[in-house]
């Protein structure tokens, strides 16, 4: 509980800053890049080199791609009771499926399971989400964005993926396992790695909103009951059906519970797929999130522990 606070107090120190108004408008975008290029490669490098491999890493990595499969089918089915609109619909395809698992999830799982879990989120985030974002995303941008000229080639997803830096990171992690950094390698690698955590939750808190479109709340409603409820009980049922126990599954179900992914909201913003229902789907599910995550711990630990 002690980590969990202290993450906390990082998201209400950027609701401060931004409330402050002293900082540019882009300074959240700037802690976003010096996490995606030095914080969170700098992690997967210190962790994953020494994490156990086992048959359950499998699971990590596959589960993520069965909720968005889950997710997907779940929202064209409401969307074709309820008629919603093609953009209404092309947003809830990229935002239910595809969770915060990295910007949000690995603090998360570092305040409630230890820095020893931080391995298990990395595998969940860089082979699941992410590779999901540069895949399926461009899927559902390419048939519903509004802006055609919007839809990425296969090509260009191929270079974003294999030049994204963690993903690099996670590559040449997995080339040296079984080697052990020299000190100064290893404790630049910790510095950086250390400030992931407090620029990740300092920039969601000051880019927080927490704003509800007219007419927008039965979307709004249903996208963040499936998201933070319904599919990390999903994961849950899934994982007592098989069987599966131990801490990889553990932060692999927590990860299933993750609100929807800033990188994917940016995307929707950006063709046009009902945009404040985008930012609010981001900022409530991020809020509701720290209400929700501590419950979903409880009940992993209570079902799998």
């Amino acid at each position: 509980m002690e980590n969990f606070i202290i993450t906390v107090s990082y998201l209400l120190l950027g609701i401060f800053f931004r409330r402050l108004g002293r900082f540019p408008q882009d300074f959240s975008n700037c802690l976003n890049l010096f996490v995606i290029y030095c914080s969170l490669p700098a992690l997967v490098l210190l962790k994953v080199p020494t994490m156990a491999l086992g048959p359950e890493l499998f699971f990590v990595a596959c589960l993520p791609w069965i909720m968005v499969a889950l997710s997907a089918g779940t929202v064209l089915v409401v969307s074709r009771l309820l008629d919603w609109p093609r953009p209404l619909t092309g947003c809830l395809l990229l935002m239910i499926p595809l969770g915060n698992t990295s910007f949000l999830g690995i603090p998360m799982v570092k305040a409630f399971f230890g820095e020893g879990a931080i391995s298990y989120a990395v595998i969940y985030d860089q082979l699941g989400s992410f590779l999901a974002l540069a895949t399926y995303g461009a899927l559902i941008l390419a048939l519903y964005g509004k802006k055609k000229d919007f839809a990425p080639r296969f090509q260009e997803i191929i270079k974003k993926i294999v030049s994204f830096p963690p993903f690099i990171a996670l590559i040449i992690a997995f080339l040296i396992r079984g080697h052990l950094y020299p000190d100064l390698i290893q404790k630049i690698l910790e510095a950086l790695g250390a400030t992931l955590i407090p620029l990740v939750m300092i920039a969601v808190g000051f880019q927080l909103r927490l704003t509800v479109e007219p007419g927008g709340l039965v979307p709004l409603s249903a996208g963040l009951v499936f998201k933070l409820v319904l599919a990390p009980l999903a994961a849950l049922l899934l994982v007592n059906l098989l069987g599966l126990k131990g801490q990889a599954i553990e932060v692999s179900v927590l990860e299933a519970g993750m609100p929807p992914m800033v990188s994917a909201g940016a995307l929707a913003i950006l063709a046009n797929l009902a945009p404040k229902l985008t930012a609010a789907l981001v900022g409530l599910g991020i809020f509701l999130s720290f209400l929700t995550l501590p419950l979903l711990y409880e009940l992993i630990r209570l079902c799998l522990g």
